[in-house]
């Protein structure tokens, strides 16, 4: 599946009535099975961005839309988000069935697809417990087992590994691209982190200081799968460092204004 932007722009009201342009005329491509993360200046409207494509938020101006043949029966997005966001009475069973269970999908068949991406998740054993009895990064790859058992065209992730610690987030990327590489989705993927950004995509698109705007898209040309050794590699380390320095400027423009 296919997601297009074509001139997204934002403006919303403050809590004083002011208007407050968050996006200006952002457009960009994300191809079928093709893994882009967005980065940006803090404040930039790197989630605002997703969740208009997400159907969350409606835009001020221009359109996004998708290419592609999709089911009837599956949701053409499906989002995880920064916080875990678990129902707490359920467990990790019943958060994976909660998206099937909103389609009307049989008991039955609820219970196996969910078993199949919990044994994805890495999270087969636990099904039974409860988001209180797992760890941070075990409630967010039920997250991402919820978001994937309702077979979404394209995944939506808003930093979705920033609250975990370094050594959790750094496991937690590896466990995201071997899913990736099964599963084959269309990933946006919102992150504050260039180093993140650039070990997990094919494609980094680089927004302003707000107003959001498409400063550059760097093309990430190292091989999949992707190792923890690739970050010493010179294709690594050049794309980091010319992002960091569209970033850095970007904020040195913010702070004189």
């Amino acid at each position: 599946m296919r997601v297009v932007l074509e001139g997204v722009s934002k403006t919303y009201a403050d809590r004083h009535g002011h208007p407050v342009e968050a996006l200006c005329e952002v457009s960009a491509r994300v191809e079928s099975e093709e893994f882009v993360t967005i980065v940006g200046p803090s404040g930039c409207g790197k989630s605002t961005l997703l969740q208009i494509v997400a159907g969350l938020l409606a835009p001020s101006g221009g359109r996004v839309y998708f290419e592609g043949a999709a089911a009837a029966d599956r949701p053409i997005t499906a989002m995880v988000f920064q916080e875990f966001a678990l129902f707490p009475w359920r467990t990790a069973q019943a958060n994976v069935e909660f998206g099937l269970e909103e389609l009307g999908v049989p008991a039955a068949e609820r219970a196996r697809r969910a078993q199949q991406y919990i044994e994805l998740a890495g999270l087969a054993g636990f099904e039974g417990k409860y988001p209180y009895q797992l760890s941070g990064g075990m409630r967010q790859r039920v997250g991402i087992a919820r978001a994937l058992a309702v077979d979404p065209a394209v995944l939506l992730m808003d930093e979705p590994f920033s609250a975990l610690d370094a050594q959790t987030r750094q496991l937690m990327q590896e466990e995201l691209l071997a899913i990736w590489e099964r599963t084959r989705k269309t990933i946006i993927y919102v992150t504050h982190n260039i180093q993140e950004a650039v070990y997990m995509a094919d494609r980094v698109i680089v927004l302003s200081r707000r107003p959001g705007r498409v400063l550059a898209e760097v093309l990430v040309e190292l091989k999949r799968p992707r190792v923890e050794t690739m970050v010493a590699e010179p294709v690594f380390i050049q794309a980091t460092g010319r992002i960091w320095r569209l970033i850095k400027d970007q904020a040195r423009q913010a702070l004189v204004q």
